[in-house]
C-alpha cells in the first residue's frame, strides 16, 4: 500500500494472511545477509485518495518499529484473531505517547526487550497527535544538527504535545534516555536546575553527573523562569554529550539555540483534530468555518469540540464572536491555564513587562494586521517593546515585514482596551492614520503608483473598515465624509461595488443630518462622494440611484464652477443614459463631459470620456467610430500608466471586434487585459465573457467553461450585462449548442463557475495561446 523510507506497509484481507506472509518471509531470508522487522496490527483505517490513513496506521508503525531484525511482533487486537501459541512480551509504551499495549511475539526465537519507550519518564497521553508531520520532521532534523533546541508559540499553539512528540521520536537516539521536566509550576529561576535533578533523581552535582551521558532533556514551558537561560547554557557547556529541547514563548537567546516557531495547523489538520475530539459532530463546512474562526489553534480546536456536547458545529459557529467566553471547560487533567483560551493568552500576558502590557492592549485596535510604520503612528511602539512582544509570540511577523495579532489574542488585547480610558483617543488616532494613508491614495490615483497605491489599501481594507466604522458612529461626519471620498477609486477599481455603495449612502445620509444641509450645498468633497456613488451604481445598473446621485453631483459642480467635477457628473449622467437604452442622449452628455475635461486639462476624465463615447458607437453599431473612439482612449491612457483604464480599453477593443463578428481580432487585446487588470474583478469577468463569446464558434466547451466564470464573477458583484452586452452573447450562448451536446456544455459551465479568479484567467490564457506561443 505504501513505503516510507525502507518499510513496506502492506494491508491484508484477514489478521492469518498476514501472519501467514510474515512467517514465510522471515523463513525467505533466514540465514541470509538481510534482516527483516515485522509488525502486525489489526484495525479500521480511512481510505483516502492517499490510501490508509487512521492512528491504526500508525500503531503498524510503532509496533514494527519496536521490533528487532528477524523479529515478528503483533498486537493483542491481532492475536484474538490469530490461533496457536505467540511468546507474550508483556505491556510496552509505544512512541506514540498512548497508554501501554500488551505486544506479542509470533514464531520462534530469542530477541531483546522491545525497543519501546523505556529510559524515559514521558507521560501517557490520552490521545493520538494529530497532523504536524511536516513540523515534526523539520524539528527532528534541528534536533539532530544542534544540541538547543527552542519550540516557540504563542499559548495553545500545541508546543508541548509535538515536543513530547518529538522527545518519544527520538528515545533510540538518546541510550541514557528522554525525560521530560515540566516547569509550569515553578517561578524561580533558581528552581530549573534542582528541578532537573529531581526529574533525574540523583541529589549530587548535576553537570558532574550528566558527564559524558548521552541525554535528552525536555524543558517544557519555560517562558516564566526564562533567566534560567544561562545555567542552561552552562549545563551544555559542562555536559557535552546532552541535548535540550525547550517548549517557550520566547527565546532563551543563548550561543548554539536554533529556533523551530510553532505556528496554528494547517486548515484540514485542524478539522481533523476537531472531529477526532469532538464529542458529536458530522463533518460540515461549519467545522472548516470554526476551526478558521479559531485561527486553527489545537487548543482553542479542542475547546470547541469539547461544546459539540451541547451544541452543533452550526451553532457553535454562531456563538464564536464571544470565543474567549466560550471556550472554557477544558480537561481537569491539564493545567488551570489550559483549561480556558483567555487562561492561556492571561498566562502570556501576566508574563510582560508594563511597557509591553501597554503596547499590547494598543495593538489591539488594529485589524488584519499591521506596518512597524503604523505601530508606531498610532500606538506609539518603539522597537524594543514590539520586539519583546515578538519574541513572547504574542505578535507575529510576516516575511515581507507586515506585523499581526492571531485574532484569539487580539480579541484578548481589545477586551483590554475596550475598558481603558485612553481608548477613544487611540480610537481616533487609529482612524485618522488610515485615512491620511487612504487620501495620499487618492491623491496619487492618476499616477504610475496607483496599482501600488491599491494593492496597500486592500492589505489595510480591514483597518479602513475599522476606522470609517468608528468614524460614522462617533458623531465625526466630517471625517467620514473624507473617507468616502478617499475609497471610491479603490471600491471601484478593487471591484468592492456593494461594500463602497453601503459605505457612500451612510455617508451621505450622516452628513446630511449632521449638517442640515440642503441638497445643493457647495461642498466639493460631498460631491466626490455623490460622484463616486453614481459610479458605483452604474456599475450595478441601478440606474435610478446612479442618475440621483449624478444629479445632485453636477448641480454641486456648476455652482462650484467646478469644470472637472462637472466633467466626471456628465460622465455619469452619459453612462446611466446609455443604460437605459439612450445612447444618442449618451453621446451628447458625454461630449460635453470631454468638452470640459479638456477645458480644465483633465487627461484622466479626457479617456474616460472618450472610452464611454466608444462604447455610445459600439450600441450604435458604428463599429469604425467605436474602434477609432476606443483606440484613442487606450492611446490617452497608457501615458498616464493607468493600467485599469488600459485594461478596460483593451477590453473594450476586444469587445467592438465580438460585436462585430471579427472574433479571431478580439483575442489579442482581451489576453493582454487579463494579464495587466491586477486588483480589478469586475473588467475580467467582461473580458472572460468576451473570449467565451469569441471562441463559442471554434471551442464550445472552452466557451462555456469561460462563460461560467463570467456568470460566477458577476454574481458576486451584483453587477448584470447591460443592453449593449445582451445580442452578441445571447448569440455566443446559442452557437454553444450547435458544437457540443448539452451535457457538455451544461458541464463545462458548472465547472467554470467553480473556478477562482486565477483560475480563470490562466485557462484562458492557455486556451487562447497560438500554437508555439506560451499562454503567458
Amino acid at each position: 500500500m505504501d513505503t516510507q523510507g525502507d518499510s513496506f506497509f502492506y494491508a491484508f484481507a484477514s489478521a492469518k494472511d498476514a501472519a501467514k506472509a510474515a512467517t514465510e518471509a522471515q523463513a525467505e531470508l533466514a540465514g541470509g545477509a538481510m534482516r527483516m522487522r515485522i509488525g502486525l496490527h489489526t484495525g479500521e483505517p480511512a481510505v483516502t485518495d492517499e490510501g490508509y490513513v487512521g492512528i491504526d496506521v500508525h500503531r503498524a508503525a510503532r509496533i514494527m518499529g519496536a521490533a528487532h531484525g528477524g523479529q515478528v511482533i503483533v498486537s493483542q487486537t491481532t492475536r484474538e484473531l490469530l490461533e496457536g501459541a505467540l511468546i507474550d512480551l508483556g505491556e510496552h509504551r509505544l512512541k506514540d505517547l498512548l497508554a501501554p499495549q500488551r505486544l506479542w511475539q509470533l514464531g520462534p526465537g530469542e530477541f531483546p526487550p522491545p525497543k519501546t519507550l523505556h529510559q524515559t519518564n514521558l507521560p501517557v497521553q490520552a490521545t493520538p497527535l494529530v497532523g504536524r508531520e511536516h513540523e515534526l520532521a523539520a524539528a527532528a532534523a534541528l534536533l539532530s544538527a544542534h544540541r538547543l533546541v527552542t519550540l516557540s508559540g504563542p499559548g495553545g499553539s500545541g508546543k508541548t504535545r509535538l515536543a513530547l512528540q518529538l522527545a518519544a521520536d527520538s528515545v533510540d537516539d538518546f541510550p541514557d534516555g528522554v525525560w521530560w521536566v515540566p516547569l509550569a509550576a515553578i517561578t524561580d529561576p533558581q528552581l530549573v536546575l534542582p528541578a532537573i535533578a529531581r526529574t533525574l533523581g540523583i541529589t549530587s552535582d548535576l553537570a558532574s553527573y550528566l558527564g559524558a551521558k548521552r541525554l535528552l532533556l525536555l524543558l517544557d514551558n519555560l517562558e516564566q523562569v526564562i533567566e534560567c537561560a544561562s545555567e542552561v547554557g552552562g549545563l551544555l557547556a559542562r555536559a557535552p554529550g546532552i541535548r535540550i529541547l525547550v517548549t517557550s514563548r520566547e527565546l532563551l537567546r543563548i550561543d548554539g539555540e536554533r529556533e523551530h516557531p510553532v505556528g496554528p495547523l494547517a486548515e484540514d489538520e485542524a478539522v481533523a483534530l476537531f472531529m477526532e475530539r469532538a464529542v458529536a459532530a458530522e463533518p460540515h463546512e461549519a467545522v472548516h468555518a470554526i476551526c478558521r474562526r479559531l485561527d486553527c489553534l489545537p487548543l482553542a480546536i479542542e475547546l470547541a469540540a469539547a461544546r459539540t456536547a451541547i451544541l452543533p458545529p452550526t451553532q457553535l459557529l454562531a456563538r464564536l464572536d464571544d470565543r474567549l467566553g466560550l471556550l472554557t471547560g477544558g480537561r481537569r487533567d491539564l493545567p488551570a491555564r489550559q483549561r480556558t483560551l483567555r487562561a492561556t493568552i492571561e498566562w502570556s500576558h501576566d508574563l510582560l513587562t508594563s511597557d509591553e502590557q501597554e503596547l499590547f492592549r494598543k495593538l489591539g485596535i488594529f485589524t488584519g494586521g499591521f506596518t512597524l510604520e503604523a505601530a508606531e503612528a498610532v500606538a506609539g511602539a518603539d522597537l524594543d517593546t514590539l520586539q519583546g512582544l515578538v519574541e513572547r509570540s504574542l505578535v507575529r511577523r510576516s516575511p515581507g515585514g507586515r506585523f499581526g495579532l492571531l485574532e484569539t489574542i487580539r480579541e484578548f488585547a481589545r477586551e483590554r482596551l475596550d475598558g481603558h480610558p485612553a481608548a477613544e483617543d487611540l480610537h481616533a488616532a487609529h482612524a485618522l492614520h488610515y485615512l491620511v494613508l487612504a487620501e495620499a491614495a487618492e491623491a496619487r490615483s492618476r499616477t504610475a503608483s496607483k496599482v501600488r497605491d491599491l494593492e496597500e489599501l486592500e492589505q489595510e481594507h480591514p483597518n479602513l473598515r475599522e476606522g470609517f466604522a468608528w468614524v460614522l458612529g462617533n458623531g465625526r461626519p466630517d471625517l467620514a465624509l473624507r473617507y468616502g471620498a478617499a475609497l471610491i477609486q479603490f471600491w471601484m477599481f478593487h471591484s468592492h461595488l456593494s461594500e463602497g455603495r453601503r459605505w457612500s449612502a451612510s455617508v451621505l445620509d450622516a452628513d446630511a443630518r449632521a449638517t442640515g444641509r440642503a441638497a445643493l450645498e457647495r461642498d466639493p468633497i460631498r460631491a466626490t462622494v455623490l460622484g463616486g456613488a453614481a459610479i458605483l451604481a452604474t456599475l450595478q445598473a441601478d440606474w435610478a440611484a446612479a442618475e440621483g446621485y449624478a444629479t445632485e453631483h453636477l448641480a454641486i459642480a456648476r455652482r462650484l464652477n467646478d469644470e472637472a467635477r462637472i466633467a466626471n457628473a456628465l460622465l455619469a449622467l452619459g453612462r446611466s443614459a446609455l443604460a437605459r437604452g439612450d445612447a444618442e442622449g449618451a453621446r451628447l452628455v458625454l461630449r460635453e463631459a470631454l468638452e470640459q475635461a479638456r477645458n480644465s486639462e483633465d487627461a484622466w476624465t479626457m479617456a474616460m470620456a472618450t472610452f464611454n463615447l466608444a462604447y455610445v458607437s459600439l450600441s450604435l453599431r458604428d463599429f469604425s467610430s467605436a474602434r477609432e473612439e476606443m483606440g484613442s482612449a487606450l492611446k490617452l491612457f497608457r501615458p498616464l500608466d493607468d493600467r485599469y483604464g488600459v485594461a478596460r480599453s483593451l477590453t473594450g477593443l476586444g469587445a467592438i471586434a465580438v460585436h462585430s463578428d471579427d472574433t479571431a481580432a478580439a483575442i489579442a487585446p482581451l489576453r493582454e487585459s487579463l494579464t495587466i487588470a491586477i486588483g480589478d474583478r469586475e473588467g475580467p469577468a467582461w473580458a472572460l465573457e468576451l473570449l467565451g463569446d469569441a471562441l463559442a464558434p471554434t471551442d464550445p466547451e472552452g466557451a462555456a467553461r469561460l462563460l461560467g466564470a463570467a456568470e460566477n464573477l458577476r454574481e458576486e458583484l451584483g453587477i448584470t450585462i447591460i443592453d449593449a452586452e445582451v445580442e452578441p452573447h445571447e448569440r455566443a450562448v446559442a452557437r454553444l449548442g450547435a458544437g457540443a451536446s448539452a451535457d457538455t456544455v451544461a458541464t463545462a459551465w458548472a465547472a467554470g463557475r467553480r473556478l477562482t479568479l486565477p483560475d480563470a484567467v490562466a485557462f484562458a490564457l492557455e486556451r487562447t495561446a497560438a500554437p508555439g506561443r506560451p499562454s503567458r
